[in-house]
């Protein structure tokens, strides 16, 4: 019998290996896409010898093309963390515009479904508290950081466009933070920046007075509910993440526990237009999925911890 075939952009990246894997798992055959900007090709070295996965080396901010099937389209492809797309501010807002048109173009060309990986960077800095999926948001445009929280904004509109426009079976998911394996330990986000400090012996930085707020969800369970909500029947966006709200100064104190370092935890001046507040309102993936995270922040730390002990830097 002949699997049924998914593209999933930004393949070599972090969120976009473990949906690879997952995907394979459920017994579709995977056709992974990615211009290696940000992504490793070591992520995804384990699928290569495969027949039922294979690789484009490709910008979907050019014209795309997938020879045969298509049941469902996912694009990850992006930069997703402050230091990236602050350095490739334009590749940044090329991939969620240009790139989705192109893909929203393939998926309509083979009468696909997609499902679009969003942000909860779409709320900016936000006045509600947690955040649910009706929220607007609060978003600098021309600030710094917009050039991601605008692509993002973007491509929300786009998909909903040609959802209601052309009748295109699309999904939106809004990703808040998310941890795990092959995070890379350069991308500036907390957590691998916390553990590769704390790793090596330095102190740790946090930006601000550390009482800004994070959700941080593992990425097994983020991966579920991007599963299920792609096999829904539910074309509005939904939040997937984990409510369990953390300072980041508390988080800095768990990775100095967990990895036993005698790191200090040292303060520098907050990023520009840098959230306050990081919670997602999980109501609607909880009644429409039946989903919610089941992984602990400790249980996933020791997890996280022991993939960054493994690379050849710390061995």
């Amino acid at each position: 019998m002949k699997k049924e075939r998914v593209l999933i952009t930004g393949a070599a990246g972090f969120l976009g290996s473990h949906l690879s894997d997952r995907f394979l798992k459920e017994g579709y055959h995977v056709i992974g896409m990615d211009n290696l900007l940000t992504g490793n090709i070591n992520n995804i070295a384990h699928l290569f010898p495969r027949e039922d996965f294979e690789f484009y080396h490709h910008d979907v901010s050019k014209f795309v093309h997938v020879p045969g099937e298509l049941k469902y389209v996912l694009h990850f492809a992006s930069p997703a963390s402050p230091i990236d797309y602050l350095k490739m501010p334009i590749q940044t807002m090329k991939v969620g515009s240009l790139g989705t048109l192109n893909l929203l173009g393939l998926t309509k060309a083979k009468k696909a479904r997609m499902l679009i990986a969003s942000t909860s960077e779409v709320y900016g800095d936000p006045h509600v508290h947690p955040q649910p999926e009706e929220y607007w948001g609060n978003v600098n445009p021309i600030g710094p950081r917009g050039v991601y929280d605008e692509a993002k904004r973007f491509q929300e509109a786009i998909t909903m466009a040609y959802h209601r426009f052309h009748n295109l079976e699309t999904r939106i998911v809004r990703i808040f933070n998310t941890y795990g394996p092959r995070m890379r330990l350069d991308d500036g986000r907390a957590l691998p920046s916390f553990m590769s400090q704390a790793l090596r012996g330095q102190d740790i930085t946090v930006y601000g007075d550390g009482s800004q707020t994070r959700s941080f969800c593992y990425v097994d369970d983020l991966v579920d509910g991007i599963y299920r909500l792609l096999l829904s029947d539910y074309s509005l966006p939904v939040n997937i993440g984990n409510p369990s709200e953390i300072s980041i100064k508390d988080f800095a104190e768990e990775v100095v526990a967990l990895t036993g370092t005698k790191s200090k935890v040292i303060y520098e001046p907050l990023p520009t237009d840098d959230p306050q507040q990081r919670k997602p309102d999980i109501t609607k993936a909880q009644n429409i999925l039946g989903w919610e995270p089941k992984v602990s922040r400790s249980e996933g730390l020791k997890i996280t911890l022991d993939y960054f002990m493994q690379l050849p830097e710390f061995k």
